[in-house]
């Protein structure tokens, strides 16, 4: 369980560490927006998700099993965080978190990060595009410009944006429509470069320099802090873990299932092989860390992790690059990131709900098995419809439950085709 940054250090060059310095720098103007745009998503304020990129990236890439690994907040958890903290306040979401961290923690130690070969592709793929919808309905009201509270419940909510339509503000659309088309231009144009800051950056500026009627930032939260807060324990009273266990193991599932997805993942981008417990140990002291800082559940980005190998990222070196960028960022330019555009957040996100339905993969969804096809629209509608906790469940043991079926149904093949047919 010895973190890759250990092994990797002993033949680190300085060809190596100009590719790191490059990756690194590269995916913090890539993460920089995405961390702010999903704390926003998920109830929390712009510094908590930048405080989480800068605490969680660092110790998951210093203490992680894998190469190029980056973490940080990601759009898995908006859901589960909204949920949390509109239960419980901030302050119980900070507890989750720090609870979730131990169980990663204890999970590690006992050698658990095979486990998540067990849980059923289709059971992930219905729960991701379930998400992938929540995040994408989230996000209409503020690409619209419609003011006011809307409903949290996913049924209730589709009428409430619709009986709103009428006071939508064009400018804000218009800047968040500008900011989608720019960033998939960047991306077939230049898909090294960091076109995510570089497209929110653009449209921002429009609303400030034309003075358009647009929310941003500023004028939702105020300043940002140019420096991280002073760390303090959370809540750990009896009474205040028992009611917030659930919500904690749920934290943990999504960070385990979805770091080892991404390292995995990496492994394919780079022949390369991770090392699956120090992974999950590196994300119980990531969350820790947040926590203790105030900020969100953390855990391996996938199209972060995507972006430092393209960046040309060799070691975990990158990732601590990365979260250094974000810090240096804070505190030297944080008012300017007041004046990045609700709308521009906005359309970033609808985008990272469409990559994160995979449509490239609907097809072989629709040739998979019947079996497969049922419970991934099982798993789908519980996420929406109902929570994170009941999907999961549900859509596991059913899983697990249709994998024993098989194993009994070709059992009884294999005695048949075995039972003398001559007494």
């Amino acid at each position: 369980m010895t973190p890759k940054l250990f092994t990797t250090l002993k033949t680190y060059t300085k060809d190596q560490f100009r590719a790191d310095v490059f990756a690194g720098i590269t995916v913090a103007l890539v993460a920089l927006p995405l961390s702010i745009a999903i704390a926003i998503a998920s109830g929390a304020g712009p510094a908590e998700g930048i405080v989480t990129a800068i605490i969680a990236g660092f110790l998951i890439s210093a203490l992680g099993g894998s190469r190029v690994q980056i973490g940080g907040p990601t759009g898995a958890f908006i859901v589960v965080v909204a949920g949390v903290v509109a239960t419980y306040g901030y302050d119980g979401l900070v507890t989750a978190t720090f609870m979730a961290g131990i169980i990663l923690l204890v999970a590690g130690a006992f050698h658990a990060g095979g486990l998540v070969r067990h849980v059923p592709e289709a059971v992930i793929n219905g729960f991701t595009i379930g998400i992938a919808v929540i995040i994408a309905t989230s996000q209409i009201p503020d690409l619209l410009g419609l003011s006011g509270a809307m409903p949290a419940d996913f049924i209730e909510k589709i009428p409430a944006i619709w009986r709103a339509l009428p006071a939508m503000t064009p400018a804000a659309f218009a800047i968040g429509l500008a900011t989608m088309v720019l960033i998939v231009l960047f991306r077939r144009a230049a898909p090294r470069l960091p076109g995510l800051i570089v497209a929110v950056a653009i449209t921002s500026a429009v609303v400030a320099i034309f003075d358009l009627p647009v929310a941003t930032i500023q004028t939702r939260f105020g300043d940002l802090p140019r420096s991280l807060p002073m760390p303090q324990l959370p809540d750990l009273s009896f009474d205040r873990i028992r009611e917030l266990l659930s919500s904690a193991v749920i934290i943990a599932f999504l960070a385990g299932v979805e770091s080892l997805l991404s390292a995995m993942v990496a492994d394919r981008m780079i022949s390369g092989k991770h090392r699956s417990n120090a992974e999950l140990l590196a994300q119980g002291v990531a969350n820790l860390g947040s926590s203790l800082f105030g900020g969100l559940p953390a855990t391996g980005a996938i199209a972060r992790t995507a972006t430092n190998v393209r960046a040309g990222g060799k070691t975990p070196v990158a990732g601590i690059i990365h979260a250094l960028t974000i810090l240096a960022i804070l505190m030297l330019v944080a008012p300017l990131a007041g004046f990045l555009a609700m709308p521009a957040l906005s359309g970033l996100l609808l985008l990272t709900a469409w990559n994160m339905s995979e449509p490239h993969r609907w097809g072989s969804y629709l040739r998979a098995a019947r079996s497969d096809q049922v419970l991934l629209v099982i798993t789908l509608l519980l996420t929406v419809l109902t929570d994170l906790t009941l999907a999961i469940g549900v859509g596991i043991a059913l899983g697990l439950a249709m994998k024993l079926r098989r194993r009994g149904d070709k059992q009884a093949d294999t005695d048949e085709d075995w039972t003398p047919r001559d007494r």
